[in-house]
């Protein structure tokens, strides 16, 4: 198995729909020891029976808005594990206001959450987490087509993924002296919680699955499999880079539906 005896901590996992989720299991199958966190009490109740059912080795507390919990997360990791080879972050946020409308009228508060819990909080829980990170870690975290191009409602989420790419190849440099990689996943829409939150979120599925090269929308596991290339030694020269895994609509242009064509 690939990930035979390594340690992995997951942040980000809401529910059995989330793509942390399918990081999780694909991670467990192949040999992995994981360990979840959650964010607050109202997510510790849905988390924990997730980690019992994945037969994770234990949870803990890390609201990433907050440097204190950050510290005390990697701690426990410490603790139970003296080293980590793989962690994942799977955080996101803005406000539901944010993601509808005109991005020309996102509040400053709106922004600042957004750049704050779906960015800086890879650059925080990296610092956290770099004494504990075994040499050769992986450092994996999720993006989106929306920090590239213009997506219809993702608005300020679109500008914090843009940051969380940037910040991909910048963390690149600071961690690969000691070998440890950090690539993000670019993955096409899934219907999750997070996703829910996006203005006209179904009508996106519908042409994705129309207009990609593979005609159909992917599915958790598909970026399960993709982290687990990232998390293995199969990745083992790949660092500061995004792994599109969108049904290949990240190639597309212009398409016309075949009956309208002339």
């Amino acid at each position: 198995m690939l990930l035979s005896g390594k340690k992995a901590v997951i942040c980000g996992i809401a529910n059995n729909r989330s793509i942390a989720y399918g990081i999780a299991k694909v991670f467990r199958d192949n040999g992995a020891e994981i360990a979840l966190s959650w964010p607050g009490e109202a997510l510790r109740r849905r988390v924990e029976p997730i980690a019992e059912e994945l037969g994770a080795a234990f949870t803990f507390p890390c609201d990433v808005t907050k440097d204190d919990e950050l510290v005390a997360a990697a701690e426990t990791v410490r603790n139970r594990w003296d080293t980590t080879d793989i962690l994942v972050h799977a955080v996101a946020f803005a406000n539901r206001d944010d993601l509808q409308g005109r991005y020309i009228d996102t509040s400053r508060d709106g922004f600042s959450l957004a750049l704050d819990v779906s960015a800086f909080s890879l650059v925080g829980l990296c610092r956290a987490f770099e004494s504990v990170f075994h040499d050769g870690a992986s450092v994996i975290t999720l993006s989106y087509y929306g920090a590239q191009k213009h997506i219809t409602n993702y608005n300020v989420m679109g500008v914090a993924k843009a940051a969380l790419e940037a910040s991909v190849r910048y963390l690149a440099y600071d961690l690969g002296q000691r070998g440890i990689r950090i690539n993000a996943i670019s993955a096409g829409p899934i219907k999750t919680l997070a996703a829910s939150g996006i203005s006209g979120f179904g009508k996106i599925l519908n042409h994705i699955a129309a207009y990609t090269p593979m005609k159909k929308n992917i599915d958790i596991g598909d970026v399960g499999n993709a982290a687990l290339f990232l998390a293995s030694p199969l990745a083992s020269g790949v660092t500061g880079d995004i792994l599109f895994v969108d049904a290949g609509y990240h190639t597309s242009g212009i398409q016309i539906a075949a009956g309208d064509a002339e």
